[in-house]
């Protein structure tokens, strides 16, 4: 593990996780504050790298638009299962809402049974969060496990503090896939920046491509570098940013 990254070169394809990597991790999802300043450097390394810049994320693509104002750009979300491969392009999936309507009622009466429990309906998933209440822990994953019993086709995703129900078939690897199979990442190295189990098959994706990952704050991983925190992620956007801009200007 290296916490010493390479100068970004300009053919990198750069992937972004969002919560804890690009903003920290709130109590809530809808509690999250977005820097005023972290806008303009993605914007600027979009533009540098080509429009090789997509933000990968377990929340819906339209909840990172409405936090980044972000629509310019590729995006994936809820963990792959929906994608969007051009800035401004339409969004892809393949799940209907209403599949997941037994997760809803099931997870929607262990909320209302305890305060401090967060159901979050995505629309092609369904979440609870545990984060306000974490001596629940085992209790949530016991009501997660006994909503899967007998419901083919849906897998349980564990993150930090939430457990999120979704369809078979998708995770943040096939999505870094996905990206690099057309213009305007085809042939770009990928490099994925995460900082939950999530992200990992993200940086297995990344590394079987011929790139890497970097892993944000603590905890094992399959990342080749690591950064700390938040704070250290956008100091070294911005000099990213000011690397590739130097670099272009010289050529």
């Amino acid at each position: 593990m290296n916490d010493h990254l390479p100068p970004p070169a300009p053919d990198w394809a750069l992937f972004l996780d969002f919560d804890g990597t690009l903003v920290e991790i709130a109590e809530t999802p809808d509690a999250v504050r977005v820097s005023p300043d972290l806008l303009p450097v993605l914007r600027d390394l979009f533009d540098l790298l080509g429009g090789a810049l997509a933000v990968v994320s377990g929340r819906a693509i339209a909840d990172i638009d409405a936090r980044l104002g972000a629509e310019g750009f590729p995006a994936a979300g809820l963990h792959g299962l929906e994608l969007r491969t051009r800035g401004g392009g339409p969004v892809e999936t393949a799940v209907e809402p209403e599949m997941l309507d037994h997760f809803r009622e099931v997870f929607g009466a262990f909320e209302r049974e305890n305060p401090g429990i967060l159901m979050e309906d995505k629309g092609a998933a369904v979440t609870l969060h545990y984060r306000r209440r974490p001596e629940l822990a085992e209790a949530t994953a016991r009501v997660v496990e006994d909503a899967l019993r007998g419901q083919e086709g849906f897998h349980a995703l564990n993150g930090k503090m939430v457990i999120e129900v979704k369809p078979d078939g998708a995770d943040k690897g096939g999505a870094v896939r996905g990206f690099m199979a057309g213009p305007p990442f085809l042939g770009r190295t990928p490099v994925y920046l995460g900082d939950d189990v999530t992200d990992e098959h993200a940086m297995l994706a990344a590394a079987e491509l011929g790139g890497f990952g970097v892993k944000v704050g603590e905890g094992e991983t399959v990342a080749r570098y690591r950064l700390d925190s938040v704070p250290a992620v956008h100091g070294w956007l911005i000099a990213a940013a000011d690397s590739l801009r130097e670099s272009l200007r010289s050529d």
